[in-house]
């Protein structure tokens, strides 16, 4: 079975099995098509062909397959910028110490033995796709939390990082907007916002905002509470629209977040913290 689960496909997340062995493939297709959208591939090549194209979240792949094993898949993957995000689980029946570094230096984020139990890969599915979650979720809602905390690979940081000192660069442009950005940044609109989506689940737009109202929160918290000062060094047109824009992603005013910053100061003077 080479393809996809159609069912709800755009509803759940997309896990890619990779398996040359058919029997696997019905089985862990049929068993995870529950909680899954749900695509298959029976070798390397076709796999990152699907890649390419499809909503594919999370991998799990053998090891050892023809044309391009699972320790190239990974390789592959996490050296491909628009790619390089997605987890990859590898399964091997190679039960050696020599096999489990090989797969980590491809950068494997986990490593199950054969025979497996469903269970545990279905843990580590889990595990996986919530604990990034949870960090997309942090980065958004958290004045200073660093976009780093989103990046799981080392391709992945230095596209956040360049992303973000780009934006940095340029919070002078108030209609700062995804073209311009995709200028700056070399890139088509289309894989800008792929990447920035697939590594966030935000937009471009958000990414924007987010960087000019966390550099607007480090000023805060370098003790500059003027609201019309720090509107204007964030790149905003008005106060009004920097105050909604903050309360919009922190769910607390500029002012509410001066007065935590003050009363924080004031305790580490004081020892009480």
């Amino acid at each position: 079975m080479e393809g996809v689960n159609q069912i709800l496909k755009h509803t759940k997340p997309g896990i890619l099995i990779v398996d040359d062995n058919d029997d696997i493939l019905d089985y862990l297709s049929h068993d995870m098509g529950t909680s899954y959208a749900v695509y298959t591939a029976k070798d390397g090549e076709k796999a990152f062909s699907l890649l390419q194209h499809e909503p594919i979240q999370l991998v799990v792949s053998d090891v050892m397959m023809p044309r391009l094993d699972g320790f190239e898949l990974c390789e592959k993957i996490k050296l491909t910028l628009e790619l390089s995000h997605i987890p990859v689980i590898l399964l091997t029946a190679k039960n050696t110490l020599q096999a489990r570094i090989q797969g980590l230096k491809a950068g494997a984020d986990a490593y199950i033995e054969k025979p497996f139990s469903l269970d545990h890969l279905y843990a580590q599915i889990e595990n996986l796709l919530a604990s990034r979650s949870k960090l997309k979720q942090c980065y958004a809602q958290s004045p200073l939390v660093h976009i780093n905390s989103i990046a799981h690979t080392q391709m992945d940081e230095a596209f956040v990082e360049k992303l973000v000192s780009t934006i940095l660069a340029h919070l002078d442009e108030t209609q700062l907007d995804v073209e311009r950005l995709s200028l700056l940044m070399n890139m088509s609109k289309p894989t800008l916002y792929r990447k920035i989506k697939s590594i966030s689940d935000l937009s471009p737009h958000d990414i924007i905002n987010l960087t000019r109202l966390k550099k607007a929160a480090d000023l805060i918290n370098s003790g500059n509470h003027r609201v019309n000062e720090l509107a204007e060094e964030a790149g905003y047109n008005s106060p009004g629209q920097f105050r909604r824009n903050f309360y919009k992603y922190f769910k607390m005013s500029p002012s509410e977040y001066i007065d935590k910053a003050i009363t924080r100061s004031y305790q580490l003077r004081e020892g009480s913290v």
